[in-house]
């Protein structure tokens, strides 16, 4: 039986994404969707919607596009109820990263978070850096 590959992209990861098609967080949030999906919680959403809705990246993406990009992102993202509090991040705000990794049996959390990163592996799941995932897919071409 072929398992869904399934991922974690951390806001981070998705502000850059939406800032730049070019860049490569665009390539792994394409990727991602294109070799498996994309999971999110209530909570890493919340997060996502609040951030990429800032006033400060008007200057770079108009509002109704950044709107656009949210309305995308909740047709391709899979929903997963987190059930087990984690409380082993450095920075708290980051624990529902890998409460969604967890809850959701992810592959990997991609991310440019040091909090997060300085965890790889966390309870067997990788947390890779935008390069290292984009690398790891290179060699399983």
């Amino acid at each position: 039986m072929n398992s869904i590959r399934k991922f974690v992209l951390d806001t981070n990861v998705l502000v850059s994404a939406m800032l730049s098609a070019k860049s490569k967080p665009r390539q792994v949030f394409d990727e991602a969707q294109k070799i498996g999906v994309i999971l999110m919680s209530n909570d890493t959403f919340i997060e996502a919607e609040e951030v990429l809705l800032r006033p400060k990246f008007d200057k770079y993406i108009t509002l109704p596009q950044r709107q656009i990009f949210i309305e995308e992102l909740i047709q391709i993202a899979q929903f997963i109820e987190v059930n087990e509090q984690i409380n082993e991040c450095r920075d708290p705000k980051d624990n529902k990263y890998l409460e969604l990794a967890v809850a959701g049996e992810v592959e990997c959390i991609i991310t440019g978070d040091e909090d997060l990163l300085v965890l790889n592996p966390f309870r067997g799941i990788k947390i890779l850096t935008v390069q290292e995932f984009l690398e790891l897919l290179l060699k399983h071409e």
